[in-house]
């Protein structure tokens, strides 16, 4: 296997953090593994406003707020990709990020997921984030989580 000769279909799910940052600098520092000749998709899970909220704002004021609050995050990501030549699709979805990261990479046919890994939380999440353990935990598709 030689990954320059053989497109991967790479998932990143960022949220903004630190430990996006980290993901990031690791991808652009193994350009053999996940350079430019890649397909990228960028993924950002917004939280869901609750159902009360929804109804009260309606569907289309509901819509626009989660697609302001993935842009926010995704802006300085696709600025930092482009530098490092790395142009992806942009996709957002609003709700519970651990399910709807795993679902994003199975219902897509990815090759890989990577994200950042959380080091705090309950004694179950010891080692990572929660988000982290419901990817591991749903997905059908490698995860690769940077610390």
């Amino acid at each position: 296997f030689n990954p320059t000769e053989t497109d991967m279909k790479i998932l990143l799910a960022v949220d903004g953090s630190p430990f996006t940052k980290k993901m990031l600098a690791y991808l652009v520092t193994h350009p053999e593994l996940f350079g430019p000749h890649n397909a990228f998709t960028l993924f950002t899970a917004v939280e869901a406003l609750p159902p009360r909220a929804r109804a009260a704002v309606g569907a289309e004021v509901a819509h626009g707020y989660y697609t302001d609050e993935a842009a926010k995050v995704a802006a300085p990501v696709l600025e930092f990709l482009a530098r490092h030549s790395i142009v992806p699709e942009v996709t957002h979805h609003a709700g519970r990020a651990g399910e709807l990261i795993a679902q994003a990479a199975t219902d897509g046919g990815f090759d890989l997921v990577m994200m950042g890994s959380h080091g705090h939380g309950a004694l179950a999440n010891l080692v990572m984030g929660s988000v982290a353990t419901q990817v591991l935990a749903h997905c059908k598709v490698p995860v690769l989580l940077v610390r």
